[in-house]
């Protein structure tokens, strides 16, 4: 690789996340997905990278279609779930609640809330609100027992 490409993407690092959504816009040709930034971040590099130095070879992205394929019987929507059914690690849930905003970020066997970890989202739910709530419910997300 050379150090204008390297330059590019080490500059993903601290680029604002505007400029993050802009240039998806003009790498993608589509509106950025609502994911954190971490995902933006690493899709950009693997762009980047993929328009200089050529992408997977054609062989290559065959055989990955049919290995998914075979995991998941070719429906799209099993693609999009964790097996067991977490957001994906990174993905920071944020509410609102009595005028104060509380963010979670999620881990891979945990939340972390206030420099705090926690096993139970239901168990953030309740520190922030005082009493006995379902997590998922609390934060917007289906239940994270359903697969």
């Amino acid at each position: 690789m050379n150090d204008s490409l390297i330059a590019r993407v080490a500059a993903l690092k601290t680029s604002p996340t505007p400029d993050l959504k802009q240039m998806w816009r003009e790498m993608f040709q589509t509106e950025p997905p609502p994911f954190n930034r971490r995902f933006l971040e690493t899709r950009l590099a693997y762009r980047i990278q993929e328009l200089a130095l050529g992408g997977l070879r054609r062989e290559t992205v065959k055989r990955l279609e049919k290995l998914g394929e075979q995991l998941d019987g070719g429906k799209a929507d099993v693609r999009r779930r964790r097996v067991d059914g977490r957001p994906i690690c990174g993905t920071r849930l944020i509410r609102e609640w009595d005028g104060e905003r509380h963010e979670v970020v999620v881990h891979v066997d945990d939340f972390e809330y206030a420099g705090q970890r926690y096993k139970s989202i239901s168990r953030i739910a309740m520190v922030i609100t005082g009493t006995n709530r379902n997590g998922w419910t609390f934060f917007g997300l289906s239940s994270g027992r359903s697969v």
